[in-house]
């Protein structure tokens, strides 16, 4: 299942390595792809626990997630 995170605090490619290795550090073979304009980060297989874990180890705020 695929899930939208909205991150903020992202403002560079910097920021797109932290957070993606952050989540697939907390989901092996995770598939994430992030969108810096829209604060998005989509995560699949999405797990919202390991997730929200990563994006708090990387420094960064959850502000919600779409459908």
């Amino acid at each position: 299942m695929e899930k939208v995170y909205l991150v903020d605090g992202m403002s560079c490619q910097g920021c797109v390595k932290g957070i993606t290795a952050a989540i697939t550090q907390e989901i092996p073979g995770a598939t994430v792809t992030v969108d810096l304009p829209t604060k998005a980060v989509t995560v699949s297989p999405a797990n919202d626990e390991a997730v929200l874990k990563a994006i708090d180890a990387a420094g960064f705020d959850y502000l919600g997630s779409q459908a």
